[in-house]
């Protein structure tokens, strides 16, 4: 009787990198921000995670045709909406060990993404911010005034938080297997100030960036989502003054 041979394993190994991207209503900018992405990182070491808060413009039948010639996943959500939740569902099924999040709207600069991933080197650097705000960055002349006014507004009501300068910033990389993602209670769209403060980070290295104002497709940014953002910061507040960030830091 001849031995059964055991039936080798033909999946696919994780890729060291994913980069997750969350959308809603940007079919228009996706084939772009693909051969961007691509340029920069090679397709053979990287996949793109695209989370699509169920777009009626078809951002993910677009995602799903980019599919055919380059790694990318597409996960449509239908039961809930919202920027920081749909990152949080992205972390939570990325394959790669490192992962970037940046916005699909072209503002981040998909070429940077090698200097985020650069500076995880160093392990006592949990993360990588893309950031406005530190010397050799730039802002696009084109940014309109009361976004700027907004951002500053939202950034000195974060201040006492982190010392990052743009703690806003919805451009960064962290280690997947660093992240808690049980603790976090994100409200509104700053995620990356809820994972600085929830998991105590302070050694969060920012990378300069050019920022550029979306030419396609619409800001998710209103009223609601200002509101949001203050009770966000009311928990975090919270959080800190009940001695969760030293917790944290020592968890």
């Amino acid at each position: 009787m001849v031995p059964a041979r055991p039936i080798p394993d033909v999946t696919p190994p994780p890729p060291p990198l994913t980069i997750v991207v969350p959308t809603y209503n940007e079919r228009d900018n996706l084939p772009r921000l693909v051969e961007r992405i691509f340029a920069s990182v090679s397709p053979a070491e990287a996949e793109l995670l695209i989370v699509d808060d169920n777009s009626p413009d078809g951002t993910a039948a677009v995602a799903t045709e980019l599919a055919a010639h380059r790694p990318v996943r597409c996960l449509v959500r239908t039961t809930e909406r919202g920027l920081a939740t749909a990152v949080l569902a992205g972390l939570a099924v990325a394959r790669g060990a490192i992962v970037v999040v940046m916005d699909a709207d072209l503002s981040h600069p998909p070429e940077r993404i090698p200097d985020l991933v650069a500076a995880l080197a160093d392990p006592a650097v949990p993360m990588a911010v893309g950031s406005r705000f530190v010397p050799g960055a730039q802002i696009d002349g084109h940014w309109p005034w009361a976004r700027r006014l907004n951002s500053r507004v939202a950034r000195l009501l974060a201040r006492p938080l982190t010392p990052v300068r743009d703690m806003m910033s919805g451009f960064f990389a962290v280690r997947r297997a660093a992240l808690r993602l049980a603790d976090l209670r994100p409200v509104g769209y700053k995620i990356a100030l809820e994972l600085i403060v929830r998991h105590g980070w302070t050694r969060v290295v920012e990378v300069p960036i050019t920022f550029t104002d979306r030419t396609a497709g619409q800001t998710k940014l209103n009223l609601g989502e200002q509101l949001r953002y203050l009770r966000h910061l009311a928990r975090l507040y919270a959080f800190v003054l009940r001695g969760g960030r030293r917790r944290a830091r020592h968890a």
